[in-house]
Parts: C-alpha cells; sequence; structure tokens
C-alpha cells in the first residue's frame, strides 16, 4: 500500500479528507500546450516526472535527494537474474546520463530514452506489474517529452532557498507503506500531472494534503529541520502551468491536531502490526 492506494482503497479516508478539507474552486483557463501523442499515458508521465526532476536538478545546484530513484528501488524486486540484470543496466545507464546533462544542459534523446525506460521499472515496485515492458521504449513517447519539456519554464522550478527532489517523509512515509511527492522547493510541496485535462479532482487535492500531514509527522528525508510549508502545488504539465494552493485557506489550524490523531491511527489499522510506526 501507499498513500495513494490508502486514500483510493478506503471510502472512509475518502469521506474524512472530504469533510475536513473543502475543495477550493478552480477556474483555470490555459491552452493545452503539449497535447499527447500517445496512449502509454502512465509511462509517459513517469518519464516526465524523471526528467523534470533532472531540469530541476541542473535549475537548482544544490538540490537535495530524499533517497533512491523509485527505479532504483524497483531492481530488489525484479526477481530473476536476467531481469535484474537489465534493470541494472537501465539504472546505470541513465545515472551516466543525468551526469552529462547536469555537465553540458544538453537534454540529450538519450536521457529522454533513459527516463522512459526508468518509467517502465517504476510499477515493479509500486504495484508489482509490468515485467514484461521493462526497458520498452516507444519514438512517439520520445517526441511526447520533448514537446513536455518545452511547456516547462525554468523560473517556475528554480528555488529561492530549499530544492528537494522526490521527497519522502521519513518515518510518516513507513506509515502509509511509502510515499513520496516530486518536489519540494521553498515552502510548497509539488505533484506533477502530466493529464490532458485542466481539472481539480478531489483524488489530486487529497493526494497533495496528505504528503502535507506527512510532511507534519515525519518531516523531510534527509533535512534536520523541518522546512515550513505554506502551500501545495500541483504542476499540469501539459499546459507547463503550476497551480498553487495556500495551506491557509485548505486547513483549519484549530481541527488539524485532531485530524493527525486520527489520520495516524487510521493508517496504522491499514499494516501489520510489525510495519507500525510508533510517533
Amino acid at each position: 500500500m501507499s498513500l495513494i492506494s490508502f486514500l483510493a482503497d478506503n471510502a472512509d479516508v475518502r469521506q474524512r479528507f472530504k469533510k475536513e478539507f473543502s475543495k477550493p474552486e478552480f477556474r483555470i483557463e490555459k491552452e493545452l500546450v503539449a497535447a499527447p501523442l500517445t496512449t502509454r499515458y502512465s509511462t509517459v508521465g513517469t518519464a516526465f516526472d524523471y526528467l523534470l526532476r533532472f531540469v530541476v536538478q541542473r535549475l537548482n545546484r544544490s538540490s537535495k535527494e530524499s533517497g533512491l530513484w523509485i527505479a532504483e528501488s524497483a531492481l530488489s524486486f525484479l526477481g530473476k537474474p536476467s531481469l535484474f540484470n537489465k534493470g541494472q543496466k537501465i539504472v546505470s545507464r541513465a545515472r551516466k546520463q543525468l551526469a552529462a546533462y547536469l555537465k553540458s544542459g544538453y537534454m540529450s534523446e538519450t536521457l529522454i530514452e533513459s527516463a522512459l525506460a526508468l518509467a517502465t521499472l517504476d510499477p515493479i515496485l509500486r504495484a508489482g506489474l509490468g515485467h514484461e515492458e521493462i526497458g520498452e521504449i516507444h519514438r512517439d513517447d520520445v517526441l511526447d517529452l520533448r514537446n513536455l519539456l518545452a511547456a516547462v519554464d525554468g523560473q517556475t522550478f528554480t528555488a529561492r532557498k530549499l530544492c528537494v527532489l522526490n521527497p519522502t517523509f521519513g518515518c510518516a512515509s513507513v506509515l502509509v507503506g511509502g510515499a513520496d511527492a516530486d518536489l519540494l522547493i521553498d515552502d510548497a510541496i509539488i505533484d506533477i500531472k502530466t493529464t490532458k485535462n485542466l481539472i481539480l479532482d478531489r483524488r489530486m487535492l487529497d493526494q497533495v494534503i496528505g504528503y502535507y500531514v506527512l510532511h507534519h509527522i515525519g518531516g523531510v528525508e534527509g533535512l534536520r529541520l523541518k522546512p515550513r510549508i505554506t502551500k501545495v502545488a500541483i504542476y499540469f504539465s501539459r499546459y507547463g502551468y503550476l497551480h498553487e494552493m495556500s495551506i491557509s485557506k485548505l486547513i483549519n489550524e484549530k481541527k488539524f491536531p485532531a485530524f493527525v490523531r486520527w489520520f495516524k491511527q487510521r493508517a496504522a489499522r491499514a499494516f501489520p502490526s510489525e510495519r507500525r510506526v510508533t510517533f
């Protein structure tokens, strides 16, 4: 299970989030600047998550990473030596191509292909699926990703002080069986959505609020001090648009401590006793 599945699989959890956090109005009109070129939406979306983090890493040379890539963590779940070796080569190649990009600033087609290959490993860890698709790359996906990258405004992702790539939330991530946001930039937790629909649905809102709750409980892995988070945000990559939401408008400070206590207890009940976390 993960934060996403914890929310998706438990109706009472969704109802509690809906009761506690009202969905703000979303009346945004933007032009679709990178229309999807394929139907491999999940793979392209995951590959873009990697690529945008690579771009952000180059924009912010002092950026930090909470831990391993999901694709790296997936290697230990591959089982067969032949699959493990294939996965290991994908990760090694991607690391090498990333180092070249960070040095030169040139986004090569090889790095884009590596991101797509990494994206085929993520489902192994997250869902135990996709072994037959490891390393599969399609040319139209590469072009799709080129268009998504062209829509990125570097200023949007340039931090003033703090930048964390793929942040996790220490013991709080363990509490829900795993949780990793896409980016933390200064005072905002950011989730990337590669969807052709410019809508803020309840699932998206609950996910980013969930990250804020986990940050409140466990801080950010790798940071000595808990950063002050005042916003959660969603980057709609096909529109090149970052939508920010103020925590003060989403959360009732007086009710929040009681919600956090409930969240800990409810999450703990979703896991075997040996995986529970004491706070």
